[in-house]
């Protein structure tokens, strides 16, 4: 893929084509000889590829997808927020947005990793998306970083949802064995409707209690019955 076609996928045109080229960088480039690949003596410098853009990337997407999810849920509490944000700024997340802009495609690789399939490897191309984001904040600023931020995470960010960012299932665990219960149990009763489109209902039993609650699958339906179980214990914590 050609530089140019990266800028339109990403919606950045860059005014210093450097800053691009360091941020496709990786380090085996740099610690190779240009005739028999032998590695370099003296300390490389880290201006010749991305692991410092790196840095600086991961700062400017925690910060504009953290100003994104305050302004669409100001009234969130603060424990929710993190939890969002967590989900988004993470090398998962990264990692696939990389995928979908097809960036390992982009990337200049030294000879050693090219042949070990570089290209294709999780934490390098994450890594390079951050050195990406990086770049475009020191080519345009804050406001060209936002602009590019948001049109790759837009639907990530749109879909985040306060009420799906509480691990219900872990804070249940965590009362049960604070009042020496012991750990909740899961289970499918019934599963309903076409295979596109399941119902699945889900009972988690505890000492002292049951609660049942249903979703469009069984991981969904399981943190609505621990939400549930959770309002049917509250009465635990007091006892603590």
């Amino acid at each position: 893929m050609s530089t140019t076609e990266l800028e339109e996928r990403i919606g950045h045109r860059f005014a210093d084509p450097e800053l691009l080229r360091r941020a496709l960088t990786h380090s085996s480039v740099a610690t190779e000889r240009e005739a028999g690949r032998e590695v370099r003596s003296e300390p490389r410098s880290t201006s010749d590829d991305y692991e410092t853009l790196e840095f600086l990337g991961d700062a400017v997407l925690g910060l504009v997808v953290a100003e994104e999810l305050y302004t669409r849920h100001p009234h969130s509490h603060e424990g929710a927020l993190t939890q969002m944000k967590h989900q988004l700024v993470s090398a998962k997340a990264f990692e696939a947005i990389a995928r979908e802009l097809g960036l390992g495609e982009a990337l200049l690789l030294g000879t050693a990793e090219e042949k070990s399939g570089g290209r294709d490897k999780s934490a390098l191309i994450s890594d390079a998306f951050e050195a990406v984001v990086g770049a475009v904040f020191l080519d345009g600023g804050y406001p060209a970083a936002r602009d590019v931020t948001l049109k790759l995470f837009g639907e990530r960010v749109a879909a985040a949802s306060p009420a799906d960012s509480v691990d219900f299932k872990s804070l249940l665990q965590e009362r049960l064995q604070g009042a020496g219960f012991p750990l909740p149990e899961y289970r499918t009763t019934k599963e309903e409707g076409p295979p596109h489109d399941r119902t699945f209902h889900v009972r988690v039993s505890w000492q002292g209690g049951t609660a049942e609650a249903e979703g469009r699958t069984k991981k969904a339906a399981e943190i609505a019955a621990a939400e549930l179980a959770l309002a049917e214990t509250k009465d635990l914590d007091e006892r603590q």
